[in-house]
């Protein structure tokens, strides 16, 4: 077989996959939004992030809906979901788990490891800045490893594994924010807003009688897997490469065009890149098509960037936003 002739098998073999995958998650999509109303692009930003393998970031203020979204989504993806409340007295062993000493009914005494919530397909870290860094890092560190270590003892989570922690951005007080270093292991940070007029009006009618609609399962396990190894199998054009590679490295300030440059304080790493790579890969996927465009970066800009670089505080002080720049930088893709 020439090379030529494999990299079309490959290609049929992408699309017959695709086409397979994408019925499914337009079912979840659907599914979803069957219980949240007026958070389309919240929903889809999440499912995004699990189609990566990835984990997001939801900032918003109480009552939007983001602990429901995270119990729909465990529903309908067939994933074991758990909710930890973050607290500034939560311990990493209450995340993790801790061993106990037992006896057997011979008198021997052992310690048993028993897992903490960690051990989950899907965590709801619930007001994750309101632990201590050291908790933070706990759970952090398992996020980027894929395993914890209690005791000198390895334990393996489950796969898949993603956290969807949540940040109200209003109270602040008595939090501890998280560090620069740690906020990048998230794929994606999603801004929840407030319902439209007619979505909140879906939302009364919908939650306030006899009876409320559940999430119904779309998608088991294993079809969540294989649309995430198909996500990575989708082919990338040198122009979107190329608008990735432009964008994430105009929001340094070493590498940014004045006056930009001189508003950034710091910017986006490589791990940006990585996201975005695997983001517009999803985006398309969840849009039923089988390769990205450049309309996918732009769109997916906000999402990756923000929580990845800051403004200099004479920036700051003259009225600029990090949306605001950000949507500079996207102007300049062309």
């Amino acid at each position: 077989m020439s090379q030529a002739e494999g990299a079309t098998d490959l290609d049929a073999a992408i699309v017959r996959g695709a086409e397979a995958i994408g019925g499914q998650i337009a079912a979840a999509r659907s599914a979803i939004g069957e219980v949240i109303f007026g958070q389309e692009s919240v929903v889809d930003h999440a499912l995004l992030t699990v189609l990566c393998g990835g984990h997001a970031l939801l900032v918003g203020v109480p009552g939007l809906a983001k602990t429901k979204l995270v119990e729909a989504m465990g529903t309908v993806l067939g994933l074991d979901a758990r909710r930890v409340q973050f607290t500034p007295d939560l311990m990493p062993s209450d995340i993790l788990g801790s061993e106990v000493l037992e006896e057997d009914s011979h008198g021997k005494r052992s310690f048993r490891f028993l897992r903490g919530p960690v051990f989950a397909q899907l965590l709801m870290a619930d007001e994750i800045n309101r632990a201590s860094p050291r908790t933070q890092s706990a759970l952090l560190q398992a996020m980027q490893e894929y395993h914890v270590t209690v005791a000198g003892a390895r334990h393996d989570l489950p796969r898949p594994f993603h956290v969807l922690a949540t940040q109200n951005p209003l109270e602040q007080e008595g939090t501890y924010p998280l560090p620069e270093a740690q906020l990048d292991r998230f794929l994606l940070q999603i801004d929840v807003d407030y319902p439209s007029r007619d979505a909140e009006r879906r939302i009364l009618l919908a939650t306030t009688g006899a009876e409320e609609a559940k999430p119904r399962q779309a998608l088991s396990t294993d079809d969540l897997m294989s649309a995430q190894r198909l996500v990575r199998r989708l082919p990338v054009g040198e122009s979107v490469v190329e608008a990735i590679l432009d964008l994430v490295r105009s929001a340094r300030p070493e590498t940014a065009e004045k006056p930009l440059a001189e508003q950034i304080a710091w910017g986006p790493g490589p791990r940006a890149s990585q996201a975005l790579m695997l983001a517009v890969r999803a985006r398309a996927l969840l849009d039923g098509r089988f390769a990205p465009s450049i309309d996918d970066v732009a769109a997916l800009a906000g999402p990756v960037l923000k929580h990845r670089m800051a403004l200099t505080f004479s920036a700051r002080s003259d009225g600029q936003s990090l949306e605001g720049v950000i949507a500079k930088l996207v102007g300049r893709l062309g």
